[in-house]
């Protein structure tokens, strides 16, 4: 459990570096928020999920494991979910490969600097 902590903290760590110093991903988190912000928004309203259900379907549609547990009904919800999908999966995948890169290099430039330092005693 303490592992599991460790994890969102250091992704949290990520997500805020990546918004600091970084202008794709600003742009890419910007466009992630406002898609699951509209989407859960259009579920609520559209098919009568409660936020929580409608934020819990974006995610789960964006990421691609669609449990199905939650499906749309409607035509008009129908038409937005594939819209959605073709729109949201991309930026995720992005937005996902930026915060490894942003972990990556973290743990390159703690490497490189500590063997700047053992070089240098």
């Amino acid at each position: 459990m303490i592992t599991f902590f460790m994890n969102i903290l250091k992704l949290l760590q990520a997500i805020v570096s990546g918004i600091k110093n970084d202008q794709d991903f600003r742009i890419l988190f910007f466009l992630l928020t406002s898609l699951l912000v509209g989407s859960t928004l259009f579920y609520s309203q559209i098919e009568g999920w409660s936020k929580i259900d409608a934020l819990y379907f974006s995610v789960m549609t964006m990421s691609t494991i669609g449990y199905g547990d939650l499906v749309p009904t409607t035509d008009i919800s129908k038409i937005f979910t594939i819209i959605f999908t073709f729109l949201s999966v991309g930026i995720f995948v992005s937005i996902n490969t930026k915060i490894v890169l942003i972990t990556l290099n973290k743990k390159k430039k703690k490497l490189l600097d500590h063997k700047t330092k053992k070089e240098h005693e």
